[in-house]
């Protein structure tokens, strides 16, 4: 009996694999067990007098400074005693302590002098941890002297997040202290940000100005480098000429009367503004702002459809909005003097020269609007100097070139000069007081050509091509770029995008969506790019995705109620009055 149960066992392993979990943590308590009794030490670290006990070997496996110091040829890998200079005793012995225990502790009491020790001992380890401490710990009285803190010791990632929170937390952080303080070093950098989040560029002249004045006698010296660096062609004709034009600390430096006469002169002549253009007249562009995005119309399960809903990136959050009073695809779409207007469009019968405009303040369509003197769908629309363009299309019998623009105070739409290409699914963009008309198709193939507009001139010229051929694409300005993405070549719906530079006249790629879009909608919200629905060439789409710049990476982050090919995308300021009671669509009746 015995022997069948025998044979009937599996063979035995011929060997037993074992890692133990509680090892590791054995040894470094037993090791500090050691340490604490002064047992088989072999170094003593004197810091300010403090002697630590310790054994190289431990420091050496935790430390590359410690290592280099005990493996190489220096004088202090023969020496029983180290003293170490210019780091506190007691930071160097917490991280000591962490060398045997994994065990530390970093709170307000300790972390401006663990960092720059565990810089020194190159423990990358507790930096890190000391920056994510630090990080929490941001608010506008003390997100200056982190920043500057991390600027010091050479923490990357802390003083990126410390620019960022001092940018969109500008209008509290100029009434801090520690801002009268800045170096100028310092309050040059941060006041020359496109980030930084400000109502008007007059904030920021009071801000430097206040800055200036609370040493008057060692600053004046700094400031035309200081003015340098407010934007003050963007100011207000009233606020340059009775604030900045008066000021006595202004008026007594020819540099920065040089300045005020520069903005002077933007201001007093819009027609040279496209040979002005520079860093003082680019508008900033604060990541918080309160924008929300408005998707208008577009084709949805097989006919046009009159539907509006509004993105607040903030809660992330789509809501619907009064509707037109006609059904519209292919519409243009575009915010002058903070109305949305939709141009054109096809009803799923007619091409259309209607227009409507939207009002946040009413969440009211108006149809008072004059009409375009074609009918267009597929249509490019921008505003450019106070003036609504509408750019090609199609009017049901012919591909357009014909460009025309709106009078808002006249109600009338007068021709300016056509393009050299005709264009229907054109994207337009304005950019350095221009007018761009990108891609599109001539009514037999798509493009990859690109014209733009000078007003001054009234004429049209040819830039460089993108290196793809795309119509119904999406465009937007974006960080003085523009982008150009999806929409349809000679066979396929697209997801490639690319990116224009004006300074070079050059198009470089970027990362593709995550999705093929033709008749996409491309905006910038709050400092960041949405694609917004469109065709992928089996289904309407009413996803959208936002474009990270810093990785060149696209992500999804969520979902219209609607599906929406070739609808119209606009921006807008939210008013803090304006009304919320929007319509809610059932979810059951979501397309």
């Amino acid at each position: 009996m015995n022997d069948v149960l025998i044979t009937d066992r599996p063979p035995s392993p011929a060997r037993l694999s074992h890692t133990s979990e509680k090892h590791p943590r054995v040894t470094l308590t037993e090791l500090n067990v050691l340490r604490r009794h002064r047992e088989l030490c072999d170094v003593v670290i004197n810091v300010n007098g403090r002697k630590i006990f310790a054994h190289r070997v431990i420091l050496s496996a935790c430390s590359p400074y410690f290592r280099a110091m005990f493996t190489g040829e220096l004088e202090e890998s023969r020496q029983t005693e180290v003293t170490i200079r210019d780091i506190d005793e007691n930071a160097m012995e917490l991280l000591i302590d962490f060398c045997y225990t994994s065990h530390i502790v970093v709170e307000e009491s300790n972390v401006q002098t663990l960092l720059p020790a565990a810089c020194l001992l190159q423990l990358a380890e507790i930096q890190d941890i000391c920056c994510e401490f630090l990080k929490r710990q941001l608010d506008p009285t003390n997100c200056l002297g982190i920043r500057a803190f991390a600027d010091t010791h050479s923490c990357r990632e802390l003083l990126r997040i410390a620019d960022k929170f001092t940018q969109h937390n500008f209008q509290e952080v100029m009434e801090s202290e520690e801002f009268l303080l800045l170096p100028v070093g310092q309050l040059v950098d941060i006041i020359c940000s496109d980030e930084l989040n400000v109502r008007s560029e007059e904030q920021v002249f009071n801000a430097v100005m206040a800055w200036l004045k609370y040493n008057v006698a060692d600053r004046r010296q700094h400031l035309a480098q200081v003015l340098q660096h407010v934007r003050m062609p963007l100011l207000s004709p009233k606020f340059l000429v009775g604030t900045v034009g008066s000021d006595l600390l202004v008026r007594s430096d020819e540099a920065c009367r040089d300045l005020v006469d520069e903005a002077k002169n933007y201001l007093l002549l819009p027609q040279e503004r496209p040979l002005m253009q520079g860093p003082r007249t680019r508008p900033r562009k604060p990541t918080k702002r309160g924008e929300v995005l408005f998707a208008v119309g577009g084709w949805c399960s097989g006919d046009a459809i009159a539907s509006v809903e509004r993105f607040d990136p903030q809660t992330a959050d789509w809501k619907m909005v009064a509707p037109m009073s006609k059904r519209r695809c292919g519409v243009g779409v575009a915010v002058l003097n903070d109305l949305l207007y939709a141009v054109g469009g096809h009803d799923g019968q007619s091409y259309l020269n209607s227009i409507e405009r939207y009002d946040p303040q009413t969440n009211q369509w108006s149809c008072d609007v004059a009409p375009t003197t074609s009918c267009r769908t597929s249509v490019g629309v921008a505003v450019l100097d106070g003036f609504l363009y509408a750019v090609g299309g199609q009017d049901g019998v012919q591909c357009l070139w014909n460009v025309e623009r709106y009078d808002p105070k006249e109600n009338k739409w007068s021709k300016v000069a056509p393009m050299t290409t005709r264009r229907l699914g054109v994207a337009v963009a304005v950019l350095g007081g221009y007018l761009y008309a990108i891609g599109g198709s001539d009514g037999q193939c798509p493009l990859n050509t690109v014209e733009r507009y000078d007003p001054r001139q009234n004429k049209w010229c040819a830039v460089s091509p993108m290196s793809t051929r795309r119509k119904h694409l999406g465009c937007a300005v974006f960080n003085n770029f523009i982008y150009a993405v999806g929409g349809r070549d000679d066979c396929m719906e697209l997801s490639s995008a690319e990116r224009y530079n004006p300074h070079t006249n050059s198009w470089s790629p970027i990362v593709a969506m995550t999705s093929r879009r033709s008749g996409v909608g491309l905006a910038v919200v709050n400092g960041q790019l949405y694609a917004v629905g469109g065709f992928d060439g089996t289904a309407y789409l009413k996803t959208i995705e936002v474009y990270d710049p810093e990785t060149n990476q696209w992500r999804l982050c969520g979902c219209m109620n609607y599906r929406r090919l070739g609808g119209g995308v606009g921006v807008m300021v939210m008013r803090a009055h304006q009304p919320e009671n929007y319509m809610w669509i059932r979810k059951d009746s979501v397309v």
